[in-house]
């Protein structure tokens, strides 16, 4: 019980070094003051923005303006310019969400990893896929592979007993070989 809590506190320990070297370096490329600002007040607007447009009430509102512009129409002979409001408009929020959906999918995707890897840490689970979102597409593909194939084999056999990439470290190195000769 003490070396497992020892366990996690120095992974911890170590999981906060290394975010606080990334936040080092980050602090680095940006202006201190303006840069740490920027980044506060766009995190602090893009979660509010997120939450906001992401609500039925926000697609409420967009389904309204179509309509009034939709009706609108007869009253400007759906001319030219009417029709350039809401093709100027939609590419203006569209491209803006982007940005901002984009933020905020970065920043939950890394909590969640940050989340998930400590609940690794915590268990008796195997860490060796602490850092799988680091590994590139073919050799994701390998691991699922070992996994599709490692759950067969246990529905097969029918046991509790727990399985490690070790036990198939043969199979993987194939399956590495077909997925790069494809």
């Amino acid at each position: 019980m003490i070396e497992n809590k020892l366990e996690i506190n120095s992974f911890s320990s170590l999981k906060l070094s290394q975010l606080e070297q990334e936040k080092a370096k980050d602090e680095k490329k940006l202006p201190k003051k303006n840069g740490k600002k920027f980044s506060k007040f766009f995190n602090h607007f893009s979660t509010i923005a997120t939450k906001a447009t992401g609500s039925p009430y926000a697609f409420i509102i967009a389904i309204f303006i179509v309509i009034v512009w939709g009706v609108s129409g007869p009253i400007f002979k759906f001319s030219d310019t009417w029709q350039l409001v809401i093709n100027t408009g939609t590419t203006i929020v569209t491209f803006l969400m982007v940005f901002i959906i984009q933020h905020s999918q970065n920043k939950d995707t890394v909590a969640l990893q940050v989340k998930l890897d400590e609940l690794i840490a915590a268990s008796t689970a195997s860490n060796k896929l602490i850092n799988v979102e680091e590994l590139t597409d073919e050799e994701l593909e390998v691991i699922k592979k070992f996994y599709t194939n490692l759950s067969t084999v246990t529905k097969k056999e029918k046991e509790n007993k727990p399985h490690s990439l070790e036990e198939e470290k043969e199979n993987i190195e194939k399956d590495i070989d077909e997925v790069k000769a494809t």
